[in-house]
């Protein structure tokens, strides 16, 4: 256990430092911020944002002479910016997962992890954490953003609720990047692999709205696959074990169906 697990953190480290002097993910994380911050801007002060749409309701009040329930900022920012947090990650993911094996195919390195002594299980697991923690690396300073934001509401947002939200968001990015992980070792363009990615993502994000034209328990069980539907609960602040069952049920199929794809290679080279 002990080989398996300094394994583990070997490629972890490797795959993390391969990142950090990556032109490509600095490229990756500046778009990234980017954009996230002008979600946030757009959310609070755009047109339709959440400062707008509390004037008109406070005023729609006001002309019909009623009074009307206070709006909480606050969640629905949090909510909102959340929201499209996961819609960028659907573009952003699959660029971060392409090359996690089929650079090393591409290299002919491939051929050399698949026939050392280290693990498939473990070398799967390293990389796929690697990954991980340059996106959370990526998520963290947007919360500097939304501190800068909430920080002042009053009475304040209960933490639980921001915490189970970006747990969704890792929750949401850790699968991803799994299935991902899975793609890039079937293939060594890694263009091919980022396509792969994102529309076997998007078939999963959806797959609620295919449920709904099958009537019945099939019908319910395909919807119980979808990531949107599940990720929308979280965000919402409803912790929801079902939900968490389902994004790590994701995790760990990509990581085995990775480890599977490298026997099959090590068997070939056999």
């Amino acid at each position: 256990m002990g080989i398996v697990l300094s394994n583990i953190i070997a490629i972890y480290r490797r795959e993390l430092q391969s990142y950090f002097v990556s032109p490509l993910a600095y490229a990756i994380a500046g778009v990234f911020w980017f954009l996230s911050g002008l979600f946030l801007i757009m959310i609070l002060l755009g047109p339709g944002g959440i400062l707008d749409t509390v004037a008109e309701y406070d005023l729609q009040g006001e002309q019909l002479g009623i009074p009307v329930p206070p709006i909480d900022v606050p969640y629905e920012f949090i909510q909102a910016f959340l929201d499209r947090m996961g819609w960028l990650s659907l573009f952003v993911l699959p660029i971060l997962s392409m090359g996690l094996y089929a650079e090393e195919r591409k290299r002919g390195t491939l051929e050399l992890l698949a026939t050392s002594p280290v693990t498939n299980w473990a070398v799967a697991v390293g990389k796929l954490l690697g990954v991980g923690t340059f996106f959370f690396t990526m998520v963290l300073p947007l919360l500097a953003l939304e501190a800068i934001a909430i920080g002042g509401s009053h009475p304040p947002l209960s933490l639980a609720i921001i915490l189970v939200g970006h747990l969704a968001l890792i929750l949401l990015a850790s699968a991803i990047l799994s299935l991902g992980m899975f793609i890039s070792s079937l293939t060594e363009s890694t263009i091919l692999a980022a396509v792969l990615t994102f529309a076997v993502i998007i078939l999963l994000l959806f797959m609620d709205l295919i449920a709904k034209t099958i009537p019945g328990p099939l019908g319910e069980a395909i919807g119980y696959l979808s990531l949107l539907k599940h990720f929308d609960t979280l965000i919402q602040g409803v912790f929801d074990t079902s939900a968490l069952v389902l994004f790590i049920s994701y995790i760990i199929l990509g990581v085995f169906l990775t480890a599977q794809s490298i026997d099959a290679l090590r068997f070939q080279r056999q």
